[in-house]
């Protein structure tokens, strides 16, 4: 048996997170280390999916359902607009092996983040 991901322990409560929202399959929360003044991190209650390329291709709808919840909150905190970055492999800064979405928005003019 493998451990828990840290997203996996968060939304348990096992370790402290802000849960900004959640639906049936999907919660999203502050990304403790933001890149942008908003950045928040969706993510699949089910870590079954380790990047969004195995998502994609196992279960598109919940990869719908992740974005969905992206453009909510986008909506909520920021003007709509927003950029939605999965990490896809460690060369590609993944360093947690259960997909996951960050939406960063309210982002500086000419400081594009990840560029």
């Amino acid at each position: 048996m493998t451990d828990a991901s840290i997203f996996t322990r968060i939304y348990r409560g096992e370790i402290p997170g802000d849960i900004v929202a959640e639906t049936e399959r999907v919660f999203a929360i502050r990304d403790i280390d933001p890149q942008a003044p908003v950045h928040l991190l969706v993510i699949p209650k089910d870590e079954t999916y380790r990047d969004v390329t195995e998502l994609a291709s196992g279960d598109p709808a919940l990869l719908a359902e992740m974005v969905s919840l992206a453009k909510r909150l986008a909506d909520e905190e920021a003007n709509g607009e927003y950029r939605l970055i999965f990490n896809n492999g460690a060369s590609a800064a993944q360093s947690v092996f259960h997909v996951h979405a960050h939406v960063l928005a309210n982002i500086e003019e000419n400081k594009l983040v990840g560029f």
